[in-house]
C-alpha cells in the first residue's frame, strides 16, 4: 500500500492570528482572475486529450494534488484508508493531504488560504463560503473552466440546476465554487414524531403547525407531566425549518438575515419582517402552554437529559431531527418501551401562512480551488480530475459504497448490499459486523460522499422509511424559490460583516427572549428599533444595492 504525506495545519499556523487574515486576503489580486480570459489552456500536462461525461478519468501520467482534509470526530482519518488507493488505481492520481480538526475548520481554513499554506482542492464548502474568497482572489473563478467539467455540466442541465448555478455568480459575474449536486430537494432536517402515540390520543399525523398544536395538546392531556415538543439543537434546527411555513428565515438558516420579498423586488430583514413576528408568536404560545420544552433553547442533545432520554422517557413525543436521528430515537425506546411498541417516523416540513414550502436545497457540499493551481502544469488534468470525483456517477457509488464485488454488491434493480463482514455503523447497515467502510476503509467520508447524489444513491444508503419522507416531501411540498444574486464586492463584505454580526446577535438574543417569555411581545417594536439603531437600514442598502448592480450588469 502506497504511504501518504498527510500534514497537520496546526504546526504551520501557530504565528498567524485572526487579523492576518483579512490582511492577507486584501493583499491578494483584487479581480479574481475575472479578467474574462481563461489561464491554463496549455497546463495541460497529465490530462486526458478527450475527457466526456461518464467516462473514467485516469491521468496519462501520475500526478500529485494537494487536498484540504477535514477530520470527522467519529472517523478520523487513517493513513490505511483504502478510499486513497482506490482513487489512485482509478484515476492515477495521489492525494498530498492537509489536515485539520472538524472543531474549527473554517477557521483554520481560512488562515491557509490567508497565509498562501492553502492546498489546490478545497473540499466540504457550501454556498456563501466562497464569497471573502472570491472578491479577494484567493479561489479560483471556476465558471472560467466549465467546459473541462462535462459530467457538471450534464448533470446540472439533466436535474435543470442551471438557475441556481447562475445564483452563485458575484459580483464579478463569475462563481468560485463548485456545489455537490442534489437530484431531489429534500431538508435533511426536520420533525421526528411517535406516530403511535398521535394514533393513540386520535390526532392525525400533522401537515401543518396549526395541526400540530392540535395534536400537542391531545398529548398533553393524555401525558401531563410531559413536554410533547422538543429540539435538540438549542432551537436553531426548529426554527429552521419552522421559518420557512412563516415565509421567513432562522435558526440554522439565518445566513446573513435577508429575504427577499417578491412584491416590492426588494431584500427585506427576516428578523423584523412580519412572518418572523408570527413565528416567534406561535412558539411563545407553545411554551405558555407547556406544549414546548424550554430547554429547546438553552441546551443540545448531550449529556444527562438530553432529548434522546426523554423521547425515550416518554417525556417528549416530537422533536428535531434527521433519519440518523430516527434510529437514535427508536433504539432508545427499544430500551424503555420494547422493540415494536413504538413507531417513530420522520414528517415533511410543515406547512403555514406561507404554503406548504421548504427551502431548495438542491445543492449540498462542493469544492473551490486555491487561485495558485492555475499555475501548475497538471492544471487541466485537476479539473478533469475534479470534474469525475465530484460529478462522475460511478466515482459517487464508489464514494459513498467502496469497491463492487469486494465491498458491496448491487442488482439488477439497483439494490446495494454490503458484504458479509463489512458494515456502515452511521447508518445502521449491518451494525458492528465487522469492517466499517467509513472509520475503517475511508469510504462514505463526510468530507466527499454525500455532496452530489442522485436520488437513487440517496436512497440506496438509507432506510425505507426515508425514502418515504422523500417521497411525502416532493409529492406534496413546493420548494421556495431561490432569491436572486446579490453579491458584494470586497468592500461591502468586510463593513456587512461588521454589521451583520451585531444585527444576528440582537436577533438571536431576543427570539429566545420572545420564545421563553423573558421579554414580552408588546415590546416588538422597541426590538425593531433596537436593530435600527445598529444601522439596520444601511445594511438593507447595501444588499440592495448590490442586487440593482447585479442585475443591471447581467440582465
Amino acid at each position: 500500500m502506497r504511504s501518504r504525506r498527510v500534514r497537520r495545519a496546526g504546526r504551520r499556523m501557530t504565528a498567524v492570528v485572526g487579523a492576518t487574515v483579512l490582511v492577507a486576503l486584501a493583499a491578494c489580486t483584487a479581480d479574481g482572475g475575472g479578467d474574462g480570459e481563461v489561464d491554463g489552456l496549455e497546463q495541460t500536462a497529465g490530462s486526458m486529450e478527450t475527457f466526456e461525461a461518464d467516462q473514467q478519468f485516469k491521468a496519462t501520467e501520475p500526478v500529485n494534488f494537494s487536498m484540504l482534509w477535514t477530520d470527522w470526530p467519529e472517523s478520523p482519518i487513517k493513513d490505511s484508508w483504502q478510499l486513497f488507493d482506490e482513487i489512485e488505481e482509478r484515476t492515477n492520481v495521489s492525494l498530498d493531504l492537509t489536515n485539520i480538526p472538524f472543531s474549527d475548520a473554517v477557521e483554520k481554513r481560512s488562515l491557509l488560504l490567508s497565509a498562501g499554506d492553502a492546498p489546490y482542492i478545497i473540499p466540504l464548502i457550501y454556498t456563501g463560503d466562497e464569497r471573502s474568497f472570491a472578491a479577494s482572489g484567493a479561489v479560483l473563478p471556476l465558471s472560467d473552466y466549465e467546459e473541462y467539467m462535462p459530467n457538471f455540466q450534464k448533470y446540472v442541465e439533466e436535474w435543470d440546476l442551471r438557475p441556481m448555478i447562475d445564483n452563485l455568480r458575484q459580483a464579478d459575474g463569475k462563481y468560485y465554487m463548485m456545489p455537490g449536486l442534489q437530484e431531489v430537494s429534500v431538508p435533511v432536517f426536520t420533525l421526528l414524531v411517535r406516530k403511535d402515540v398521535f394514533d393513540e390520543v386520535g390526532a392525525p399525523i400533522p401537515q401543518t403547525w396549526d395541526e400540530l398544536r392540535t395534536g400537542l395538546e391531545k398529548i398533553k392531556a393524555k401525558y401531563p407531566d410531559s413536554y410533547p415538543l422538543a429540539d435538540g439543537f438549542e432551537g436553531a434546527s426548529m426554527l429552521n425549518y419552522a421559518s420557512h411555513a412563516f415565509g421567513t428565515r432562522a435558526g440554522w438558516g439565518f445566513g446573513d438575515g435577508t429575504f427577499f420579498d417578491e412584491e416590492s423586488g426588494e431584500f427585506v430583514y427576516a428578523g423584523t419582517s412580519d412572518g418572523y413576528r408570527d413565528m416567534v408568536e406561535y412558539f411563545r404560545g407553545l411554551v405558555d402552554d407547556g406544549l414546548l420544552d424550554p430547554e429547546s433553547f438553552t441546551a443540545t442533545n448531550d449529556g444527562a437529559g438530553t432529548v434522546t432520554e426523554k423521547f425515550a422517557g416518554e417525556k417528549v413525543f416530537a422533536a428535531s431531527g434527521s433519519n440518523g436521528t430516527v434510529q437514535e430515537f427508536s433504539t432508545a425506546l427499544d430500551e424503555t418501551v420494547g422493540k415494536g411498541n413504538h413507531e417513530v417516523v420522520q414528517i415533511a416540513p410543515l406547512g403555514g401562512e406561507a404554503g406548504q414550502v421548504v427551502e431548495p436545497r438542491n445543492f449540498w457540499h462542493g469544492f473551490m480551488v486555491n487561485a495558485e493551481a492555475k499555475d501548475d502544469p497538471h492544471f487541466i488534468a485537476m479539473l478533469q480530475f475534479l470534474d469525475w470525483l465530484y460529478y462522475n456517477p460511478d466515482a459517487r457509488e464508489m464514494l459513498q459504497w467502496g469497491v463492487e464485488g469486494e465491498t458491496y454488491t448491487k442488482s439488477d434493480d439497483g439494490k446495494f448490499t454490503l458484504e458479509p463482514g463489512y458494515s456502515l455503523d452511521s447508518f445502521n447497515i449491518n451494525f458492528e459486523a465487522g469492517t466499517d467502510i467509513e472509520k475503517d476503509l475511508g469510504f462514505a467520508s463526510q468530507v466527499l460522499a454525500g455532496g452530489t447524489e442522485s436520488r437513487a444513491l440517496k436512497e440506496s444508503y438509507n432506510s425505507p422509511q426515508f425514502v418515504e419522507y422523500i417521497d411525502s416531501v416532493l409529492s406534496t411540498r413546493t420548494p421556495r424559490d431561490p432569491f436572486p444574486p446579490a453579491p458584494l464586492n470586497e468592500a461591502e463584505l468586510e463593513q456587512a460583516s461588521l454589521l451583520t454580526t451585531t444585527l444576528t446577535d440582537t436577533v438571536n438574543t431576543n427570539t429566545l427572549k420572545f420564545i421563553l417569555g423573558e421579554r414580552d411581545l408588546s415590546e416588538w417594536d422597541a426590538y425593531v428599533a433596537e436593530l435600527e439603531g445598529q444601522n439596520l437600514q444601511g445594511y438593507l442598502d447595501l444588499v440592495n444595492g448590490a442586487h440593482k448592480r447585479f442585475a443591471e450588469s447581467n440582465g
